[in-house]
């Protein structure tokens, strides 16, 4: 990588337009009224954000701050001309924000205080892929917990974790955040403040268009924060012209809903529903060796090789793409499956299957260079999401990436069962009768408008466990009518595991369980 494009993409470098910067603070004077005393660009860049905040609030101090000095020299020059008359109120510096006292800076600062600016545009996974030092230091000041902490869904953008500690300079005190961001940026610190609750924040959301403004090919905002008595909604804007929201978005118990009409309209459907479990597909973290395409009478992996292996532990694997495009019939690809549970010891392979045991042996090297700490400790060749529910025939699944809600029935393939990536949720029954009633009720119109009043489809991963398992399956059968065949299934999903159980209930007639 060319060190421009390397230091834009660690420092999230996408410079603000002129008229981009002059539009979003006239957007600010008039649906907000915001007249600050003071401007704080903490990462100003080459001052867009400065010159048309000073020209506009032109009895405001401003102070520009850039860890890159090029950028605070430029700045500093362009405070030319028109600017020249305001130039003494301004001030910009280089420093690195990660190193500054803000809290004393704040602090020393009098009157309404407004921060403004466009922080980067980068995770810190995507940093930690470039052993960058332009980051916090790690917390887990999203509250993830367990395994999730661990294996990413605790990555997070670094215009996240600042956008917070801006909320809490302003604790006790007026003032207001405008910034540009990732709209699901935006929702993310929104949900922090109504979920926290301590301070009384309103947030307004503006689309912009991020390709013809910084050729980023992402949902982008304006991001507003203004002190408030009433911090439950987020209003959101057609966009910068706009002066009235178009809707509101809010926290319904512990998340965030883009649709509170439709979300309270099916309110009832909520809830945990323990007999039928959203699972992630397997995780493997090295799809060289784990995974392998039929050419002919042989197999080949990820690096070209030839590999000749025994059955026993290989599975026909459904990507995402497969999903999503509805290709459930056939498999591309053969994946290694090592163990049926999370933790059990592997050394049986060699017995087992001595040519599969060689073959994984020979790419050992490849499986120990897996950066997650998950596999730090654990038998040889471990894999994750795995469980009984794995190797059931019969499955229900949908893609976590695709921008739709398209479930799709899975059968076994050449008498196999069928292994997902880990990008898809799926649910496992024992029958395809079973998986066609459970299909029923998922792909129904109350459930799919539920389920659409808590998806935002412009987050990369729009689809989740977490939200698949906000819908009650038995719920949604009474709502649908079909609560007799549901305690049937479940009836036979007790027998099936914990031996006989007798509800009384009869099997529901054939003409409710043999529908297309």
């Amino acid at each position: 990588m060319a060190k421009k494009a390397m230091d834009q993409w660690q420092f999230g470098d996408f410079q603000t337009p002129d008229n981009l910067a002059k539009a979003v603070v006239k957007t600010l004077n008039r649906n907000h009224a915001i007249q600050p005393d003071v401007i704080i660009e903490p990462s100003c860049g080459k001052g867009a954000f400065i010159r048309a905040a000073a020209a506009f609030f032109i009895k405001a101090r401003l102070f520009g701050f850039d860890i890159n000095a090029d950028y605070v020299a430029e700045a500093n020059a362009s405070l030319t001309g028109e600017y020249g008359l305001i130039k003494n109120q301004v001030q910009i510096s280089q420093s690195d924000f990660f190193d500054m006292d803000w809290e004393t800076i704040i602090k020393n600062l009098p009157g309404y205080i407004l921060i403004i600016g466009n922080p980067p545009w980068v995770t810190s996974s995507e940093l930690g892929l470039l052993n960058s030092t332009n980051l916090p230091l790690k917390s887990n000041f999203q509250n993830q917990r367990g395994i999730a902490a661990i294996t990413g869904s605790s990555n997070f953008d670094i215009s996240e974790w600042m956008l917070l500690r801006y909320v809490d300079w302003l604790s006790n005190r007026q003032g207001a955040v405008a910034v540009l961001c990732k709209y699901s940026v935006a929702r993310k610190v929104m949900r922090q403040i109504m979920l926290n609750r301590i301070h009384p924040f309103s947030g307004h959301i503006y689309p912009i268009d991020a390709k013809t403004h910084f050729n980023a090919a992402v949902d982008a905002c304006l991001f507003v924060i203004t002190v408030d008595d009433q911090h439950s909604v987020c209003k959101v804007y057609e966009g910068l012209d706009s002066y009235q929201a178009s809707s509101v978005i809010t926290e319904r118990n512990g998340f965030m809903v883009k649709d509170v009409a439709a979300y309270e309209r099916w309110l009832h459907l909520a809830g945990q529903d323990m007999n039928y479990i959203w699972r992630s597909g397997a995780k493997h973290d090295c799809s060289n060796v784990m995974e392998l395409e039929p050419v002919g009478h042989y197999l080949k992996n990820g690096l070209g090789e030839q590999v000749d292996l025994e059955n026993d532990y290989l599975y026909p694997l459904l990507k995402s793409s497969d999903i999503g495009n509805g290709r459930v019939k056939l498999n591309r690809r053969l994946v290694l499956i090592t163990q049926h549970f999370v933790g059990e010891e592997t050394s049986a392979i060699a017995e087992n299957a001595p040519k599969t045991w060689r073959y994984l042996s020979e790419h050992l090297g490849y499986l120990e260079k897996r950066a997650s700490s998950i596999y730090k400790n654990k038998p040889l060749f471990s894999i994750f999401g795995i469980g009984y529910y794995t190797f059931k025939e019969w499955k229900i699944a949908i893609s976590g990436l695709y921008k739709k809600l398209k479930f799709m029935v899975v059968g076994p393939i050449n008498n196999r069962p069928v292994i997902f990536d880990d990008t898809i949720y799926f649910l496992s029954f024992d029958s395809k009768e079973e998986a066609e009633f459970i299909y029923k009720l998922i792909s129904s119109d109350p459930a799919r408008e539920f389920l659409e009043s808590m998806i935002f489809w412009d987050e990369k991963r729009p689809i989740t466990a977490e939200i698949l398992r906000r819908m009650s399956l038995k719920a949604l059968a009474k709502e649908l009518a079909l609560e007799e065949q549901y305690f049937y299934w479940i009836q036979a999903l007790s027998t099936s595991g914990e031996g006989q159980l007798s509800l009384g209930i009869a099997e529901p007639n054939s003409a409710h369980i043999a529908w297309q």
